[in-house]
């Protein structure tokens, strides 16, 4: 079996059991619901519009990225259960190398991901998102891009731990953190000196900006800055994720 082949097979077993977990699938959708038109819509009536678009569409963005955020980084969870059934020791033995196997879950969970983002471009179109083609193909590059990155940090830490719980308590001091101070809710402009240098520490800050420049044509930072962090990002934790796998 060639590395490619691994990989491949992996990603599809990945893929086929995302595509048959029906509650998955419609779960998925759930929460960005209620954060575009509960949150969004809710606070967007007290709010003024930021850089001439309503709150709602303002955040929209970001909402994006935070789905993203939240189904990459619990895929690594999946991790763990391969290991209770003894599927993950199947993979692990293969003639094939640790770092196809962590491409292809890699990529297993990007695929999860994107798949959502496509539901999300869909609601953009509902709530007047000044989508074109080429902002479709950017943005969902961009996504891509962060899914990759937000993945890697899961299977890093899904295989250092031995419990779902204990995954479940170590994910959501990364996930949290991460999504409240990457400026999806805020401008990152004028903010407190502490806040301003939080939020640009986090690399999530980055692709949010990225994603709000996009689509909405607003940045803070050059979209090269933010491209080349989230790029850098991703490598180095892929690369963590690789030595990860090789120590299991």
């Amino acid at each position: 079996m060639s590395e490619i082949e691994g990989i491949y097979a992996v990603w599809l077993r990945e893929a086929k059991i995302y595509i048959r977990e029906k509650e998955r699938l419609i779960s998925s959708v759930i929460s960005p619901l209620l954060w575009i038109f509960g949150f969004g819509a809710g606070l967007g009536s007290t709010v003024e519009k930021i850089s001439g678009y309503p709150y709602q569409i303002f955040i929209y963005p970001g909402i994006m990225v935070m789905t993203v955020l939240f189904t990459s980084l619990f895929y690594g969870v999946y991790i763990i259960w391969d290991r209770k059934l003894d599927f993950l020791k199947e993979v692990l033995v293969a003639p094939i190398s640790r770092a196809s196997v962590f491409a292809g879950k890699m990529l297993g969970g990007a695929t999860d991901a994107m798949v959502q983002v496509v539901y999300l471009i869909i609601i953009g179109f509902f709530i007047s998102i000044p989508f074109t083609p080429l902002v479709i193909l950017e943005a969902f590059l961009m996504l891509l891009l962060i899914s990759i990155a937000m993945v890697s940090i899961g299977l890093v830490i899904g295989a250092n731990l031995k419990s779902p719980e204990g995954f479940s308590l170590v994910i959501n001091f990364v996930m949290w953190p991460m999504f409240f101070f990457s400026g999806a809710l805020f401008p990152v402009s004028n903010l407190a000196p502490w806040l301003s240098a939080v939020t640009y520490i986090n690399p999530l800050t980055y692709g949010v900006d990225a994603m709000r420049g996009i689509i909405l044509g607003i940045n803070h930072f050059p979209i090269l800055l933010d491209a080349g962090v989230l790029v850098l990002f991703a490598a180095i934790m892929m690369e963590i994720g690789i030595l990860s796998f090789r120590r299991m």
